[in-house]
């Protein structure tokens, strides 16, 4: 029985994703401490999730959710700053709470 989130991966209560975020789970907390880690280095400039993915050089696909879980934790906030992401769209800048 896995944590509940923001402690263990979310997932969308298909089967599918549940085995995806039972795969995820051994890793999340070094992945939210890599993601939390770049954050608060980066200061008032913060990062969007595709600027973190890149800083970590991970998939934002990997990185992107830790965002999520890491505000929920109150550990991370959006700065109320946006910068283009890579497909020109506006995206939230996380700083550290």
């Amino acid at each position: 029985m896995m944590d509940a989130y923001p402690n263990a991966p979310g997932h969308r209560a298909v089967d599918t994703s549940i085995a995806a975020a039972e795969a995820l789970a051994p890793a999340l907390g070094r992945l939210q401490r890599m993601a939390e880690g770049a954050i608060r280095e980066a200061g008032a400039q913060g990062l969007t999730a595709d600027e973190l993915a890149a800083r970590l050089n991970m998939d934002r696909w990997s990185i992107q959710p830790r965002t999520s879980e890491l505000k929920r934790k109150g550990v991370i906030r959006d700065s109320g700053i946006r910068r283009p992401n890579r497909t020109g769209k506006m995206a939230i800048v996380w700083i550290a709470s």
